[in-house]
């Protein structure tokens, strides 16, 4: 983010927005928008007043800027706030209020750094479906650092999964996660049961998995139920097999599992549900 900011500059390599290259051009002159992990707020000032900041310091006409912030807290849903200080906020308007002084500026390229990760759980999660929206209808391409998975595959188009400053893989969230290129990927989004067939590695999620205490055309190997996490939606089955640990993942019906700790079970999967990988 900081190298596509301009705050860093690239050992190789050269950094394009559509086909003009801007790796030498100043932060100042590349139109970017940036919201932080700690959004960044000015506390002296009000929503309205921290919103037009951009546009003050590109000198538009007052008019022009009112009308602007007055679109921008639309966008947010935060019109009723515009003369609160960002103390009087909770963390989900002070995200708002971060996103919409970058947006407003309608920026070329929009960075945002791990800006959800302040929030509690529940209002996380009503954030991103909130945060997809208003991407989509702004239409300004999008860097999210996030390392929530979950987060990850409900705002993106296109994941990059790095490890160690090297990319692993790029692709749509269904072909990062139904078809990681390795094992790294296959473990790090979502979890994998890992298998060895004839020399080579493929995974299988673990809500591919079926786990029965009878065998059926689909019945892999046999092992014994040693853990169950139930949580809500689905269960989770630890299960030990001969040679390795695997988990197992099932949506809840409204019957009560038949399968409890200790039972010897089947398990299987269908042939199309395993993923070939390179390593």
């Amino acid at each position: 983010l900081r190298m596509i900011a301009g705050f860093e500059t690239p050992q190789e390599g050269e950094i394009y927005f559509d086909e003009e290259p801007i790796t030498g051009i100043s932060v100042n002159k590349r139109n970017i928008g940036m919201v932080f992990q700690s959004y960044a707020l000015f506390p002296h000032m009000t929503v309205a007043q921290n919103i037009a900041y951009g546009l003050e310091q590109r000198q538009l006409p007052k008019k022009d800027i009112a009308e602007k912030v007055k679109t921008a807290l639309k966008m947010v849903h935060m019109e009723e706030y515009a003369a609160r200080k960002p103390k009087q906020l909770s963390g989900g308007q002070q995200q708002r209020v971060a996103l919409a002084r970058a947006l407003v500026t309608t920026p070329r390229v929009l960075l945002l750094d791990e800006c959800l990760s302040a929030l509690d759980k529940k209002l996380r999660v009503e954030m991103q479906a909130e945060l997809r929206k208003i991407l989509e209808e702004s239409g300004i391409t999008t860097f999210f650092v996030t390392h929530d998975q979950e987060e990850a595959m409900t705002l993106s188009d296109y994941i990059i999964v790095m490890n160690n400053g090297v990319i692993e893989q790029i692709g749509t969230p269904f072909d990062v996660y139904e078809r990681p290129k390795n094992s790294f990927v296959a473990s790090f989004l979502g979890k994998a049961n890992f298998f060895e067939q004839n020399g080579r590695l493929y995974a299988v999620r673990p809500e591919k998995v079926s786990v029965s205490k009878e065998r059926s055309e689909n019945t892999k190997k046999t092992g014994k139920v040693s853990f169950i996490t139930y949580s809500g939606n689905i269960t989770s089955y630890t299960i030990e097999l001969k040679d390795k640990i695997i988990v197992a993942e099932q949506q809840n019906s409204s019957e009560k599992s038949l399968i409890h700790k200790g039972d010897e079970v089947y398990v299987g999967w269908e042939e199309i549900s395993q993923i070939p990988l390179e390593a």
